[in-house]
Protein backbone atom coordinates (compact mmCIF):
# COMPACT_ATOMS: atom_id res chain seq x y z
CA UNK A 1 0.00 0.00 0.00
CA UNK A 2 2.78 2.44 0.85
CA UNK A 3 4.41 1.80 -2.52
CA UNK A 4 1.09 2.43 -4.27
CA UNK A 5 0.64 5.74 -2.47
CA UNK A 6 4.12 6.91 -3.37
CA UNK A 7 3.52 5.87 -6.96
CA UNK A 8 0.30 7.89 -7.09
CA UNK A 9 2.16 10.95 -5.87
CA UNK A 10 4.97 10.52 -8.37
CA UNK A 11 2.61 9.99 -11.29
CA UNK A 12 0.51 13.03 -10.46
CA UNK A 13 3.66 15.11 -10.22
CA UNK A 14 5.02 13.95 -13.58
CA UNK A 15 1.99 13.26 -15.78
CA UNK A 16 0.85 15.92 -18.26
CA UNK A 17 -2.52 17.44 -17.34
CA UNK A 18 -4.36 15.64 -20.13
CA UNK A 19 -2.65 12.29 -19.44
CA UNK A 20 -3.41 11.89 -15.74
CA UNK A 21 -6.17 9.28 -16.11
CA UNK A 22 -3.90 6.50 -14.79
CA UNK A 23 -3.04 8.25 -11.50
CA UNK A 24 -6.65 9.37 -11.11
CA UNK A 25 -7.82 5.77 -11.55
CA UNK A 26 -5.60 4.80 -8.61
CA UNK A 27 -7.01 7.60 -6.45
CA UNK A 28 -10.54 6.52 -7.36
CA UNK A 29 -9.77 2.89 -6.58
CA UNK A 30 -8.62 3.93 -3.11
CA UNK A 31 -11.78 6.04 -2.75
CA UNK A 32 -13.89 2.88 -2.93
CA UNK A 33 -12.62 2.08 0.56
CA UNK A 34 -14.45 5.11 1.99
CA UNK A 35 -17.72 4.35 3.85
CA UNK A 36 -20.03 6.23 1.47
CA UNK A 37 -23.06 5.48 -0.67
CA UNK A 38 -22.89 6.44 -4.35
CA UNK A 39 -25.95 6.89 -6.55
CA UNK A 40 -24.86 7.17 -10.17
CA UNK A 41 -26.16 8.42 -13.50
CA UNK A 42 -29.09 10.57 -12.48
CA UNK A 43 -30.52 13.02 -15.02
CA UNK A 44 -30.84 16.69 -14.11
CA UNK A 45 -31.95 17.69 -17.64
CA UNK A 46 -32.27 16.12 -21.07
CA UNK A 47 -29.06 15.16 -22.87
CA UNK A 48 -26.06 12.87 -22.43
CA UNK A 49 -23.98 15.52 -20.64
CA UNK A 50 -26.75 16.34 -18.16
CA UNK A 51 -26.11 13.52 -15.71
CA UNK A 52 -24.83 13.54 -12.15
CA UNK A 53 -23.72 11.31 -9.29
CA UNK A 54 -24.55 11.72 -5.59
CA UNK A 55 -22.25 10.74 -2.72
CA UNK A 56 -23.63 10.42 0.81
CA UNK A 57 -22.41 9.12 4.19
CA UNK A 58 -23.56 5.71 5.38
CA UNK A 59 -22.77 6.18 9.07
CA UNK A 60 -23.22 8.82 11.73
CA UNK A 61 -25.71 11.59 10.99
CA UNK A 62 -27.42 10.79 7.70
CA UNK A 63 -30.00 13.56 7.35
CA UNK A 64 -30.00 17.34 7.40
CA UNK A 65 -26.43 17.35 6.05
CA UNK A 66 -24.62 20.10 4.14
CA UNK A 67 -24.90 19.77 0.37
CA UNK A 68 -21.90 20.45 -1.89
CA UNK A 69 -22.35 20.78 -5.65
CA UNK A 70 -18.94 20.20 -7.23
CA UNK A 71 -17.89 21.24 -10.74
CA UNK A 72 -14.68 19.72 -12.10
CA UNK A 73 -12.15 21.40 -14.35
CA UNK A 74 -10.80 20.59 -17.80
CA UNK A 75 -10.42 23.92 -19.64
CA UNK A 76 -14.15 23.88 -20.49
CA UNK A 77 -13.45 21.27 -23.20
CA UNK A 78 -12.80 18.03 -21.30
CA UNK A 79 -13.61 16.11 -18.13
CA UNK A 80 -16.23 13.77 -16.74
CA UNK A 81 -17.72 13.19 -13.33
CA UNK A 82 -16.40 9.62 -12.96
CA UNK A 83 -12.86 11.00 -12.65
CA UNK A 84 -13.73 12.68 -9.34
CA UNK A 85 -15.00 9.82 -7.22
CA UNK A 86 -12.09 10.52 -4.84
CA UNK A 87 -13.42 14.05 -4.27
CA UNK A 88 -17.04 13.00 -3.73
CA UNK A 89 -16.04 10.15 -1.43
CA UNK A 90 -13.70 12.31 0.64
CA UNK A 91 -16.32 14.99 1.28
CA UNK A 92 -19.11 12.46 1.90
CA UNK A 93 -16.91 10.68 4.44
CA UNK A 94 -16.75 14.02 6.27
CA UNK A 95 -20.53 14.23 6.58
CA UNK A 96 -21.67 15.97 3.40
CA UNK A 97 -23.96 15.08 0.52
CA UNK A 98 -21.99 15.71 -2.66
CA UNK A 99 -23.39 16.21 -6.16
CA UNK A 100 -20.94 15.92 -9.07
CA UNK A 101 -22.46 16.87 -12.40
CA UNK A 102 -21.29 16.64 -15.98
CA UNK A 103 -21.92 19.67 -18.17
CA UNK A 104 -21.66 20.38 -21.88
CA UNK A 105 -18.20 21.11 -23.26
CA UNK A 106 -16.56 22.91 -26.13
CA UNK A 107 -16.82 22.50 -29.12
CA UNK A 108 -20.39 21.31 -28.61
CA UNK A 109 -21.13 24.56 -26.77
CA UNK A 110 -19.54 27.86 -25.86
CA UNK A 111 -19.93 30.27 -22.97
CA UNK A 112 -22.35 30.60 -21.22
CA UNK A 113 -23.86 27.14 -21.91
CA UNK A 114 -21.75 25.36 -19.27
CA UNK A 115 -22.75 27.94 -16.65
CA UNK A 116 -26.39 27.41 -17.57
CA UNK A 117 -25.86 23.66 -17.11
CA UNK A 118 -24.31 24.35 -13.73
CA UNK A 119 -27.41 26.30 -12.69
CA UNK A 120 -29.64 23.39 -13.71
CA UNK A 121 -27.52 21.00 -11.62
CA UNK A 122 -27.85 23.30 -8.61
CA UNK A 123 -31.61 23.43 -9.12
CA UNK A 124 -31.67 19.61 -9.11
CA UNK A 125 -29.61 19.50 -5.93
CA UNK A 126 -31.89 21.98 -4.25
CA UNK A 127 -34.96 19.95 -5.20
CA UNK A 128 -33.60 16.45 -4.52
CA UNK A 129 -30.84 16.60 -1.89
CA UNK A 130 -33.18 15.70 0.96
CA UNK A 131 -33.74 12.26 -0.58
CA UNK A 132 -30.04 11.53 0.03
CA UNK A 133 -29.80 13.04 3.51
CA UNK A 134 -28.98 16.60 2.55
CA UNK A 135 -30.53 19.86 3.73
CA UNK A 136 -31.28 22.04 0.67
CA UNK A 137 -30.90 25.17 2.80
CA UNK A 138 -27.25 24.20 3.55
CA UNK A 139 -25.98 24.28 -0.03
CA UNK A 140 -22.41 25.18 -1.03
CA UNK A 141 -21.00 25.59 -4.55
CA UNK A 142 -17.53 24.19 -5.18
CA UNK A 143 -15.28 23.89 -8.21
CA UNK A 144 -11.73 23.24 -9.35
CA UNK A 145 -10.07 25.10 -12.23
CA UNK A 146 -12.66 25.73 -14.98
CA UNK A 147 -15.24 24.29 -12.60
CA UNK A 148 -14.34 27.00 -10.08
CA UNK A 149 -15.10 29.61 -12.75
CA UNK A 150 -18.52 28.02 -13.23
CA UNK A 151 -19.19 27.91 -9.48
CA UNK A 152 -18.05 31.53 -9.07
CA UNK A 153 -20.22 32.74 -11.94
CA UNK A 154 -23.22 31.12 -10.27
CA UNK A 155 -22.33 32.71 -6.93
CA UNK A 156 -21.63 36.23 -8.17
CA UNK A 157 -23.70 36.80 -11.32
CA UNK A 158 -27.27 36.37 -10.09
CA UNK A 159 -28.78 35.98 -13.55
CA UNK A 160 -27.71 32.33 -13.94
CA UNK A 161 -29.35 30.91 -10.83
CA UNK A 162 -32.17 33.36 -11.42
CA UNK A 163 -33.01 31.45 -14.59
CA UNK A 164 -33.85 28.42 -12.42
CA UNK A 165 -35.70 30.46 -9.78
CA UNK A 166 -32.85 30.57 -7.28
CA UNK A 167 -30.90 33.46 -5.79
CA UNK A 168 -27.30 32.98 -4.57
CA UNK A 169 -27.85 35.53 -1.81
CA UNK A 170 -30.65 33.39 -0.39
CA UNK A 171 -30.03 29.85 -1.65
CA UNK A 172 -26.23 29.45 -1.51
CA UNK A 173 -24.44 29.28 1.83
CA UNK A 174 -20.90 29.51 0.46
CA UNK A 175 -18.47 29.19 -2.43
CA UNK A 176 -15.35 27.01 -2.51
CA UNK A 177 -13.00 27.81 -5.39
CA UNK A 178 -9.86 25.75 -5.95
CA UNK A 179 -7.25 27.08 -8.40
CA UNK A 180 -9.94 28.91 -10.31
CA UNK A 181 -9.69 31.38 -13.21
CA UNK A 182 -11.77 34.37 -12.13
CA UNK A 183 -9.96 37.26 -13.83
CA UNK A 184 -8.23 35.76 -16.86
CA UNK A 185 -8.36 38.35 -19.62
CA UNK A 186 -6.85 38.99 -22.10
CA UNK A 187 -7.07 35.59 -23.76
CA UNK A 188 -4.13 34.21 -25.69
CA UNK A 189 -5.34 30.73 -26.66
CA UNK A 190 -7.27 30.49 -29.94
CA UNK A 191 -9.48 27.85 -28.32
CA UNK A 192 -10.35 30.07 -25.37
CA UNK A 193 -11.07 32.96 -27.71
CA UNK A 194 -13.57 30.75 -29.50
CA UNK A 195 -15.09 29.47 -26.25
CA UNK A 196 -15.66 32.95 -24.83
CA UNK A 197 -16.59 34.76 -28.02
CA UNK A 198 -15.84 38.23 -29.38
CA UNK A 199 -13.67 40.53 -27.24
CA UNK A 200 -16.47 42.98 -26.53
CA UNK A 201 -18.43 40.36 -24.60
CA UNK A 202 -15.68 38.49 -22.78
CA UNK A 203 -16.02 40.54 -19.63
CA UNK A 204 -19.30 38.69 -19.00
CA UNK A 205 -17.27 35.53 -18.35
CA UNK A 206 -15.13 37.00 -15.58
CA UNK A 207 -16.47 36.31 -12.07
CA UNK A 208 -14.49 39.22 -10.63
CA UNK A 209 -16.66 41.64 -12.61
CA UNK A 210 -19.81 40.63 -10.71
CA UNK A 211 -18.58 40.80 -7.13
CA UNK A 212 -20.75 42.57 -4.59
CA UNK A 213 -20.85 42.51 -0.83
CA UNK A 214 -24.09 40.52 -1.00
CA UNK A 215 -22.54 37.31 -2.37
CA UNK A 216 -22.14 34.24 -0.12
CA UNK A 217 -18.87 33.80 1.81
CA UNK A 218 -16.00 32.40 -0.26
CA UNK A 219 -13.09 30.08 0.46
CA UNK A 220 -10.51 30.58 -2.30
CA UNK A 221 -7.53 28.26 -2.41
CA UNK A 222 -4.62 28.12 -4.81
CA UNK A 223 -1.25 26.44 -5.07
CA UNK A 224 1.91 28.52 -4.98
CA UNK A 225 3.37 26.17 -7.61
CA UNK A 226 0.43 26.46 -10.00
CA UNK A 227 1.64 27.23 -13.53
CA UNK A 228 -1.69 26.42 -15.22
CA UNK A 229 -3.91 29.05 -13.61
CA UNK A 230 -2.16 32.09 -12.19
CA UNK A 231 -2.62 32.14 -8.39
CA UNK A 232 -3.24 35.86 -8.80
CA UNK A 233 -6.75 34.99 -9.93
CA UNK A 234 -7.53 33.91 -6.38
CA UNK A 235 -5.73 36.76 -4.64
CA UNK A 236 -7.35 39.39 -6.86
CA UNK A 237 -10.81 37.93 -6.38
CA UNK A 238 -10.35 37.77 -2.62
CA UNK A 239 -9.24 41.41 -2.57
CA UNK A 240 -12.23 42.49 -4.66
CA UNK A 241 -14.68 40.63 -2.42
CA UNK A 242 -13.22 42.24 0.69
CA UNK A 243 -13.23 45.68 -0.93
CA UNK A 244 -16.95 45.26 -1.64
CA UNK A 245 -17.63 44.32 1.97
CA UNK A 246 -17.95 40.57 1.47
CA UNK A 247 -16.20 37.64 3.13
CA UNK A 248 -13.25 35.98 1.41
CA UNK A 249 -11.02 33.37 3.01
CA UNK A 250 -7.82 33.00 0.96
CA UNK A 251 -5.39 30.10 1.32
CA UNK A 252 -2.18 29.61 -0.68
CA UNK A 253 -0.69 26.14 -0.31
CA UNK A 254 3.06 26.37 -0.72
CA UNK A 255 3.59 22.75 -1.83
CA UNK A 256 0.62 22.40 -4.19
CA UNK A 257 0.33 22.92 -7.92
CA UNK A 258 -2.75 22.93 -10.14
CA UNK A 259 -3.44 19.19 -9.95
CA UNK A 260 -2.20 18.46 -6.45
CA UNK A 261 -4.59 20.98 -4.92
CA UNK A 262 -7.45 18.69 -5.98
CA UNK A 263 -5.43 15.48 -5.68
CA UNK A 264 -4.94 16.31 -1.99
CA UNK A 265 -8.50 15.16 -1.32
CA UNK A 266 -7.19 11.60 -1.65
CA UNK A 267 -5.58 9.97 1.42
CA UNK A 268 -2.14 9.40 -0.14
CA UNK A 269 -1.77 13.07 -1.03
CA UNK A 270 -3.30 14.80 1.98
CA UNK A 271 0.09 15.48 3.55
CA UNK A 272 0.87 17.86 0.69
CA UNK A 273 -1.82 20.34 1.71
CA UNK A 274 -4.73 20.23 4.20
CA UNK A 275 -7.26 21.12 1.51
CA UNK A 276 -9.87 18.62 2.69
CA UNK A 277 -9.63 19.79 6.29
CA UNK A 278 -9.89 23.43 5.27
CA UNK A 279 -12.85 22.86 2.95
CA UNK A 280 -14.61 20.75 5.59
CA UNK A 281 -14.13 23.47 8.18
CA UNK A 282 -15.40 26.20 5.86
CA UNK A 283 -18.47 24.23 4.76
CA UNK A 284 -19.30 23.36 8.35
CA UNK A 285 -19.05 26.98 9.44
CA UNK A 286 -21.07 28.60 6.64
CA UNK A 287 -23.82 25.98 6.79
CA UNK A 288 -24.16 25.96 10.57
CA UNK A 289 -27.44 27.24 12.04
CA UNK A 290 -27.29 30.93 12.87
CA UNK A 291 -27.60 30.20 16.59
CA UNK A 292 -24.42 28.08 16.58
CA UNK A 293 -22.15 30.46 14.66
Amino acid sequence: MRAALLLAFALLMMAPARAAEGPVALLNALARLEPVRVTEDLAYADGARHRLDVYAPVSGVTKGLPVVVFFYGGSWDSGERSMYRFVGSALASRGMVVVIADYRLYPQVRFPAFVEDGARAVRWARDNASAYGGAPSRLVLMGHSAGAQIAAMLAFDRQWLGKVRLDPRRDVAGLVGLAGPYDFLPLKSATLKDIFGPPAGRGRSQPINFVTGEAPPAFLATGARDTTVDPGNSTRLAARIRAEGGEANLKVYKRADHRLIIGAFSPPLRLIAPVLDDVTGFVGRVTAPETSR
